[in-house]
């Protein structure tokens, strides 16, 4: 999908604005916490 269609699309429906958003907040928020929980493992 190019971006005139893409921006076409989302022209048409604003909703998917706010989910696309809401989405991306909380993948960031996740890959945060997973990276904070991460353990180092010592090599041999």
């Amino acid at each position: 999908m190019t971006d005139s269609k893409f921006t076409q699309f989302l022209e048409e429906n604003p909703r998917m604005i706010g989910v696309l958003f809401s989405l991306m907040v909380f993948l960031s928020s996740t890959g945060a916490a997973a990276a904070s929980h991460a353990t180092t493992v010592n090599g041999p």
